[in-house]
């Protein structure tokens, strides 16, 4: 999958990964229809940096929460 080009199909990829590498609880709030490519190059750094590490401390979870939240249309 070529993540440089911004398409939807990229969006919900990016999305569910993250989902699943965070082990989200509350999944419907971060729903991959709720982004869109306007914020496409946030969203690639956010997924890049999300997917380099292992774990993440309850500030850092706090944190990357409230920029998905931002980056929501």
């Amino acid at each position: 999958m070529d993540l440089s080009v911004p398409s939807k199909e990229n969006v919900i990829f990016m999305i569910d990964q993250m989902k699943d590498k965070l082990r989200m609880v509350n999944v419907d709030a971060m729903k991959s229809e709720h982004f869109n490519e306007a914020n496409y190059e946030d969203l690639t750094y956010l997924y890049e940096m999300v997917m380099k590490r292992d774990s993440f401390s309850p500030s850092e979870m706090q944190a990357i929460v409230a920029e998905l939240g931002s980056l929501r249309k």
